[in-house]
């Protein structure tokens, strides 16, 4: 009986429809084809003197169109003969074509479909705990999908498409079938076991994907994105714990990579009292001396964990020497900062334009974060309709050198790159860059695979939506705390793994296998910043690393996470997030 269900789903699609009804054209032929024929058999055979049934008619054209030709009833004259051989080739025809079309399509295929369909899961395994249910697939999808892989941690995504979810099952994801609007799917999903849910469509299927999840479950936590910031309050209202605008997320992130000129540290993110901050090398004190002889721990206390130059991430040596305009990685406390200001800052200069090129959500975040910050700022856009503010906006196309000076470009500090289309992004960090060589470029990447080209184009930082809400996202569940420094650098912090817990980190060799620096220890509410290599590492504590995407695997094979998920959930979550906004709802 399900098999029959299917194949009357399979066969009410439209395709199928305009199939059944090519059918019903090919047999309306076939029959016609047999009425003419017998017609014709009557015809030649009263020429030779032979009289048959109107049956007999009928069954000799069938015996000849099928190609049995039994013989009993057989043309004596030639023309008899040809007839019969138009008769055997058409009937040869609608075998060969009619037959095979009919079984493929109503047959085989929907007996296909069902073995596909039945293969693809439709629930969870019973002991499944702890795992992520994902509903939706966008590019924050998939990055939590790399995450969850990378770290153990079990996921499923809900495909409401059989052939979908067969495709992604092929492919080696997880997924199940499933209506994301019905309790079903999430009783089966286990989701009042799972770690987080969270939901990737439109805002209006989000709010129906929460509203459902709640009915199952009060406590599991739910992140959705909200593409119209206006939604948000309304997915708050439907049970969503956290809701993600990442327009607005992504625009202040890369405002908040544009550096001034006064070469003062400019905070990205931070975890607990460690501050992650970045700063241009400027001060004659640094510039052209290794780290070891700029004293910069000595003398302030904050930490240079490496430097970062267009798409490489280069850790800190202390023979390591400070190029001129290179981009610090620094870590420390508010206070330390603040020392490092005062001793390696220009003092205060007069703030410099930035040009925004894309008015979108994200163009509009970092303008809008730009103005907070104290810059100067122009958006160039060519959508008359997108203008907002004249005065902070310019109309045109930013290939266009006439837009872009008018929009500042020549006495600009950075330009901030925030369309939704890469090859626009990468024609537009190669043009800028040969205009201005001395220029700072963020670019924006929509897709993973495009992150070395930007940087190859010229871009000084690169980052995206995908990257930056799966950190959200994975903050969410509690289980890591995650923090994009820029597309292919990142913090992170974990539990110390119990093969080095009890060493110093000299001793652990963390930094020397792996390429990862430990940034900070902490116990419960004790953290210690910068700690020094006869540190201990603490049984029980966790710390905090920065790395690169390679670094990241190298920590994850030598230091396989053996915490139970017991003690996962008695981990102390502190607030991070990627600079100081209000990045959800």
């Amino acid at each position: 009986m399900k098999s029959i269900g299917l194949i009357l789903s399979y066969l009410s699609g439209a395709s199928r429809r305009g199939n059944m009804r090519l059918v019903g054209a090919l047999v309306s032929v076939f029959l016609v084809l047999i009425a003419l024929f017998t017609v014709i058999f009557h015809v030649l055979m009263a020429r030779e003197g032979r009289q048959h049934s109107w049956a007999t008619g009928i069954y000799w054209t069938f015996t000849v169109m099928s190609t049995l030709g039994f013989g009993d009833v057989t043309f004596e004259s030639d023309a008899g003969r040809l007839f019969s051989v138009v008769v055997l080739i058409s009937g040869a025809l609608f075998i060969l074509v009619l037959l095979p079309f009919v079984f493929i399509q109503f047959v085989f295929m929907p007996w296909v479909a069902w073995r596909d369909a039945n293969r693809a899961p439709r629930k969870v395994a019973d002991d499944v705990s702890g795992h992520i249910v994902l509903v939706g697939t966008d590019p924050v999808a998939e990055a939590v999908i790399r995450r969850a892989v990378h770290a153990g941690v079990p996921y499923v995504v809900i495909e409401s498409d059989p052939t979908t979810a067969l495709a992604r099952f092929d492919e080696g994801t997880t997924v199940m079938i499933g209506d994301p609007d019905h309790p079903d799917t999430y009783r089966a999903a286990r989701v009042e076991h799972a770690a987080l849910v969270t939901a990737s469509m439109a805002d209006t299927t989000n709010t129906n994907i929460a509203f459902t999840v709640r009915e199952i479950s009060a406590d599991v936590p739910i992140v959705a994105t909200a593409r119209n910031p206006e939604s948000a309050d309304i997915l708050t209202l439907a049970g969503c714990n956290e809701v993600l605008k990442l327009g607005e997320i992504l625009g202040r992130a890369m405002a908040e990579r544009v550096l001034g000129r006064d070469a003062r540290s400019q905070m990205i993110g931070r975890f607990g009292n460690l501050r992650i901050a970045e700063a241009t090398a400027s001060h004659p004190d640094l510039v052209g001396r290794t780290l070891r002889e700029s004293q910069i721990g000595a003398r302030v206390g904050v930490n240079v964990v490496g430097t970062w130059q267009r798409g490489i991430y280069q850790p800190a040596d202390p023979a390591m020497i400070v190029e001129d305009g290179a981009a610090l990685i620094l870590a420390g406390t508010d206070a330390q900062l603040t020392a490092y200001d005062d001793a390696f800052s220009l003092g205060k200069h007069q703030a410099s334009p930035v040009v925004v090129i894309g008015a979108g959500r994200v163009g509009r975040a970092a303008g809008k974060m730009l103005g907070e910050a104290g810059f100067p700022w122009k958006v160039v856009e060519k959508l008359e309709g997108r203008i907002r503010d004249p005065e902070h906006y310019v109309l045109g196309d930013a290939a266009d050198i006439e837009v872009l000076q008018e929009a500042g470009i020549d006495d600009a500090i950075a330009a901030v790159i925030t369309t939704h289309d890469d090859d626009v992004n990468v024609y537009l960090t190669i043009y800028c860059r040969r205009l201005r060589p001395d220029l700072q470029i963020i670019s924006r990447a929509n897709l993973e695979r495009n992150v070395a080209t930007l940087h190859r184009a010229g871009a000084d930082g690169v980052l995206s939506a995908a990257s930056l809400g799966a950190s959200l996202v994975w903050n969410a569940m509690g289980v890591d705390d995650t923090l994009v420094v820029t597309e292919g650098l990142e913090v992170f912090r974990c539990p110390v793994p119990s093969s080095i817990a009890g060493l110093t980190i000299g001793q652990s060799n963390v930094r020397e296998t792996t390429g990862c620096t430990v940034l900070a220890v902490s116990v419960g509410d004790d953290s210690t910043v910068n700690p020094s290599v006869d540190h201990k590492l603490p049984i029980g504590g966790e710390i905090v690393v920065i790395a690169d995407p390679e670094a990241q695997e190298r920590f994850a094979h030598r230091f396989p996470s053996d915490t139970s998920k017991a003690e996962r959930k008695r981990w102390r979550r502190t607030t991070s997030h990627i600079g100081p906004g209000p990045w959800s709802s």
